[in-house]
């Protein structure tokens, strides 16, 4: 591969994971790798790595294949989570691809913190091209350790490993940021205006936690809250009319309430038969976006007595989303490019 010209930049867009292949093979090593982490689950290593081998994954893996199997894009052999990110990080070389940034060439990438292609990778792509800056950006939001903090803990690992490092900076969490609310916003808006009926109540349901997490000090669930708070602001909806829930409850433990399973079927109970409903902690769509909440979530709704039921994509690589990214990738280069 060729060396780019010196003072080479690299930005690396960084999603959580996905497994390589819809089959229950990849997905166990792909779960092994997530729910291994430290960050994610906060067990003792010697109660819960024999639960995890010998119980979770032979149980999990089959079912998780089945439901990838459901969104997975067969022509491009790949995930809607890994070809989305793809597509974000190519649509961003080329809004970065000006003369405003300057004489350093700018190059972006992307990576898996969990999977493939894997951040290690990332780091080598980029030092093999002569970036000699970095800069990392989790596609989170809103920070949690389980999230945001394994990107930190897996670069710091990288590094440790390299005699020649490069200088980094990391994008920090942009759960209030405006350019954020505004791009949620306008999807929304989008959204509902491409529909044939004008829901009852909107709902925003972000990624889950177990609630101890929460209670050790993680911010995770207030950010989202801020988050939740200012896009009602920017709808110019009350809390009745844009809810909020939390999604992915996993195992028995208390998670952040309340679960968005019994919300929608509260709501159909209570009368609402039009809901949509926003995914806005999740940069890019993916299984819990594409089946959780768009085959689950509404079949639960219809089941309870809803009628019309809608979900809302995430950002994606769509116009709001791009530029929500530039934004945020010019910011974070100031004094660099």
């Amino acid at each position: 591969m060729n060396l780019s010209p010196a003072g080479a930049i690299g930005v690396l867009l960084v999603n959580l994971g996905t497994p390589d292949a819809p089959e229950p093979a990849a997905v166990r090593r792909y779960l092994a790798e997530f729910l291994s982490d430290p960050r994610v689950v906060e067990l003792p290593k010697l109660f819960w790595a024999p639960l995890l081998h010998g119980v979770v994954l032979p149980l999990r893996a089959k079912k998780s294949a089945a439901a990838y199997a459901t969104v997975w894009d067969e022509e491009a052999d790949e995930s809607p989570l890994r070809a989305i990110t793809r597509a974000q990080a190519e649509k961003l070389a080329l809004r970065l691809c000006d003369d405003a940034l300057g004489a350093s060439p700018v190059l972006v990438d992307f990576a898996m913190r969990y999977g493939a292609p894997s951040l290690q990778d990332g780091f080598a792509r980029f030092m093999s091209r002569g970036c000699e800056r970095i800069l990392v950006m989790p596609l989170y939001p809103q920070y949690a350790a389980a999230t945001t903090a394994t990107v930190f803990d897996a670069v710091a690992r990288i590094l440790a490993g390299m005699r020649h490092q490069p200088t980094l900076r990391f994008l920090p969490p942009y759960f209030d940021h405006p350019a954020y609310i505004d791009a949620l916003a306008a999807t929304l808006r989008a959204g509902i205006a491409a529909l044939d009926f004008e829901p009852e109540v909107m709902l925003a349901s972000f990624h889950g936690l177990p609630q101890r997490q929460i209670d050790a000090g993680d911010p995770y669930k207030a950010q989202c809250e801020a988050s939740w708070r200012l896009l009602r602001e920017a709808m110019g909806v009350s809390e009745r009319q844009l809810r909020l829930s939390f999604q992915s409850r996993f195992g028995r433990a208390k998670w952040i309430e309340p679960y968005t399973a019994e919300v929608v079927t509260g709501l159909a109970r209570d009368g609402v038969k039009r809901l949509v409903v926003i995914t806005p902690g999740f940069s890019a769509d993916c299984l819990e976006t594409i089946e959780e909440i768009g085959v689950e979530a509404q079949d639960a709704f219809l089941q309870a007595g809803g009628e019309h039921f809608a979900r809302i994509p995430c950002l994606n690589d769509g116009e709001e989303g791009m530029r929500l990214l530039e934004t945020m990738t010019r910011r974070e280069l100031a004094g660099w490019a």
